[in-house]
């Protein structure tokens, strides 16, 4: 990356002297300063070539006037000025809204030396490009929030980043840059917020939550801007979501295969919360698309194996040289294909997934071991149970109640409350992506995160990538075009 050292000064409002009284109204401290940047280039490589992108990159903005720790509540800012050489006008560009939040913990963009991150490994002898220098070559604005997270304890041994702080955070983050309409430049109206694992999370919250009151209280502590914090469409990558019932759904997912280690987990343990997913299941009352019907714990099997995972499949035997295809399927019998197309049963992808990566319970860990455990945190507790039913498991006592704090704030950390509210603030545009290889989370947790949406009328750009893992993002140019497409933005 280039580097032009061009830091140009605010402007500094003169004193007057001599006169009763203020003179000049207070510098609003929410205002965002448009001259105050850095002249950055880097090289991104494209679908079509590498790009040479010129932009002012704006570093470490606080957003909020009362920050608990400024090096996390703060933002970048990077502006595309020129293209190849050509001159760029970003003012109407629809905002990236990309967040590198995982597993819950801390993320400072305080220190970043650009726009993304160094170029990630891509086809043999290249590089890939990530969302946010994409998005930059495309002609897009990009914002990165940083935010507190689960780890972060003050000098009095209190945490201060546990839920909801993540959240609030880029709620408060989303609020600065609409108040800051005109001055970040930008379409305030076109944010599309992303994120992976976590951040994929935080991403879909933010899509579902927009203008939810239930975190008013929350952001005036921190003396957000007072402006929306709804976003226009959100990407979602793995999201762990659904804290409260993840557990139930990874056993009813992944429950008959073995860890890594060879061993299997205990099968009373994850018999239990396969059949209470069955129940919480039935309550949510989804449809699936293509008038598949009610999803059940009885047919989702079938229904994630017809609606995304024998198109991921297919699209990646397509992909493939014609010898390295055969090759794949004299590896992999059970996978037939026919006329263009693979078939498969939801059992015979089981077995070819092979080893889950987390015990039973996946997410609220018996022994609160598990990141989770730890979100959910609150004042010099560290780690706090956030499912009656390991509390109860864990203590023995069958009438344990969970912490009063607690319903709620797992409602502020979860996407499909928000959903089930239809709040007018939503997102009405969804990109939901997920690794088929994946055993982070169950894949019914972004099955019923598609669907919730969908069932609301709402846009849903929904799929999977076959044979790929946690965190998979293999089509970011495809999504790049996408953003354009719904936002209707010509460059």
């Amino acid at each position: 990356m280039k580097r032009r050292n061009v830091l140009k000064a605010a402007a500094v409002a003169p004193v007057a002297l001599g006169v009763s009284g203020p003179a000049w109204a207070a510098p609003d401290p929410l205002a965002f300063d448009r001259d105050a940047y850095t002249v950055l280039t880097t090289t991104v490589p494209t679908a079509i070539g590498l790009k040479e992108v010129t932009y002012h990159f704006y570093r470490a903005v606080t957003y909020v006037t009362k920050p608990v720790d400024a090096k996390y509540q703060c933002l970048n800012v990077s502006v595309p000025v020129e293209i190849d050489g050509k001159p760029v006008d970003a003012n109407g560009a629809p905002i990236l809204f990309s967040n590198s939040v995982g597993g819950y913990l801390p993320s400072s963009v305080a220190d970043a030396p650009g726009v993304g991150g160094p170029p990630r490994p891509g086809p043999p002898g290249g590089t890939r490009a990530d969302n946010a220098t994409l998005a930059l070559a495309a002609g897009y604005v990009v914002v990165e929030p940083g935010a507190r997270g689960r780890t972060l304890v003050d000098a009095n041994g209190t945490f201060h980043g546990t839920a909801p702080a993540a959240i609030v955070d880029l709620k408060a983050a989303v609020r600065y840059v609409r108040y800051n309409k005109g001055r970040i430049p930008g379409n305030t109206e076109r944010i599309v917020t992303t994120g992976v694992s976590a951040g994929g999370a935080l991403s879909s919250l933010l899509g579902a939550s927009g203008d939810s009151p239930h975190y008013a209280t929350w952001l005036r502590e921190l003396g957000a801007a007072q402006a929306s914090d709804a976003v226009f469409a959100s990407a979602a990558y793995c999201p762990i979501i659904d804290l409260e019932h993840a557990d139930m759904a990874y056993e009813w997912n992944w429950g008959e295969n073995p860890l890594s280690s060879g061993a299997t987990v205990d099968p009373a343990v994850s018999r239990e919360l396969r059949t209470a997913f069955t129940d919480y299941q039935a309550s949510l009352r989804l449809k699936g698309k293509n008038g598949f019907g009610t999803l059940t714990a009885g047919n989702y099997g079938d229904y994630l194996t017809r609606t995304h995972l024998r198109p991921a499949a297919t699209k990646y035997l397509r992909a493939l040289a014609a010898d390295d295809r055969t090759t794949y399927l004299a590896a992999n019998p059970w996978l037939e294909w026919n006329a263009d197309k693979a078939d498969f049963t939801w059992a015979d992808f089981l077995r070819h997934v092979g080893p889950r990566k987390k015990k039973a319970p996946a997410f609220d860990a018996f022994d609160l071991s598990s990141p989770e455990n730890n979100l959910f945190g609150t004042g010099t507790t560290q780690a706090r149970h956030f499912t009656r039913y390991s509390l109860r498991k864990s203590t023995g006592d069958d009438n344990a109640r969970l912490d009063r704090d607690l319903p709620a704030k797992l409602g502020l950390m979860n996407p499909m409350h928000s959903l089930e509210q239809r709040l007018p603030g939503r997102a009405r545009h969804w990109w939901i992506r997920v690794g088929t290889l994946d055993t982070d989370t169950s894949l019914t947790v972004v099955g019923n995160l598609a669907s919730a949406a969908e069932n609301l009328g709402d846009d849903v750009n929904a799929a999977m990538y076959w044979d790929a893992g946690h965190g998979a993002n293999e089509d970011a140019a495809e999504f790049i075009t996408w953003i354009g497409e719904i936002t209707d933005y010509r460059g």
